[in-house]
């Protein structure tokens, strides 16, 4: 599987772009500023339906445009899947596969997986626990397109739920609470299932991955789902008495205060936190260490290799980490953008980028 080719109209500083990647290595060499990420970011949304950079869709638009439009066509062994994304500066985006729009858009997920390492990915380790289950949910939305759209209808019946609080407060109706209760129990239960899921599968690659690109003597990297609510019960059982637990609290401050969205995702090396009580080198091998080993069960999943992303990474590795990622890189189709040519330690088709074209 393989990105054929990419058309950009309107896209960021793109007025109109035809590109026709290599299906091995593809290397975007540029001056920053000149567009390079941008071309990634496209590859990207035609997997995730987002933007890898947390960019609303209306700033994907260019400047004074009606519309940006992002359409690629996959090559697979059953066939050419094209994906299309119409998004408009304002309203509603579009969202074509071969021509259809798809019954669920996570289900665009799991026929196009990718997995990016991206300069920010160090954010991941150190940051808040958004990032983190933000990882886990991307990861268990490529395997099952069940757990993307969980994550989705969770979202929004938690704006749902926080919105009922905010307009009733203490005059919040029991019984229509009771409802609300339900609706996140039932979905949030199904939510953290995927994620404890996809955690015990992700353990083997996590350590592997660590080990890659800090040494075979290094500590074991372990993911945990840290959430006090949980205990030994059923999620949904356990999540629906954590609420009534919680209720008078939400009452109080108007808002969600217990399930999934307020839970972590903790990164240990051996019995440190990598958060708090690792190096720069250790929590910059562990953001690696994640994405290597989303690389390698995605690939295992599917039977095939998802397509790489690699966005400025080797000017900030050292050449032990840079060879961790490296051997990554025949396995299937790859992007890698850097500014100078000397830092891509690797023989691929170089690709020169400047201002709204690649040549």
């Amino acid at each position: 599987m393989h990105l054929g080719w990419l058309e950009l109209q309107d896209f960021r500083c793109y007025e109109s772009l035809s590109f026709t990647p290599e299906p091995g290595l593809n290397v975007l060499i540029g001056n920053n500023g000149t567009g390079k990420t941008n071309v990634l970011e496209a590859i990207g949304y035609l997997s995730r339906l987002r933007s890898f950079r947390g960019a609303p869709d209306a700033a994907l638009v260019r400047s004074e445009a009606a519309a940006a439009v992002i359409r690629g066509g996959i090559e697979r062994e059953s066939g050419e899947l094209k994906v299309e994304v119409e998004l408009p500066a304002e309203g509603r985006r579009r969202i074509l596969v071969n021509g259809k729009r798809p019954r669920r858009n996570s289900d665009v997920a799991i026929e196009v997986p990718l997995v990016a390492f991206l300069p920010d990915d160090l954010d991941v380790v150190k940051r808040g626990p958004g990032l983190r289950r933000d990882y886990v949910d991307e990861v268990a939305g490529h395997i099952s397109p069940a757990a993307g759209a969980d994550r989705a209808e969770y979202d929004k019946i938690v704006r749902q739920r926080n919105r009922f609080l905010r307009d009733e407060g203490h005059q919040a109706d029991p019984v229509t609470l009771d409802v609300w209760d339900e609706r996140l129990a039932e979905v949030g239960g199904r939510l953290v299932s995927a994620r404890l899921s996809l955690l015990e599968r992700l353990s083997g690659y996590l350590t592997r991955g660590y080990k890659s690109v800090a040494g075979a003597g290094a500590d074991g990297l372990t993911a945990r789902y840290e959430a006090w609510w949980l205990d030994d019960f059923e999620p949904h059982r356990a999540l629906l008495a954590a609420l009534g637990e919680r209720r008078r609290r939400d009452l109080d401050q108007r808002t969600t205060t217990v399930g999934p969205h307020r839970d972590e995702v903790g990164l240990y090396l051996g019995s440190r936190l990598a958060r708090t009580h690792a190096s720069q080198g250790e929590q910059r091998s562990v953001a690696l260490a994640l994405r290597i080993a989303a690389f390698g069960l995605l690939e295992d999943r599917h039977d095939r290799p998802p397509i790489l992303l690699l966005d400025d990474v080797f000017s900030e590795l050292d050449p032990g980490r840079s060879e961790g990622v490296i051997e990554l890189l025949p396995k299937g189709q790859v992007f890698v953008t850097s500014a100078r040519e000397d830092e891509v330690p690797l023989a691929g088709r170089r690709w020169r980028v400047s201002s709204g074209s690649i040549s």
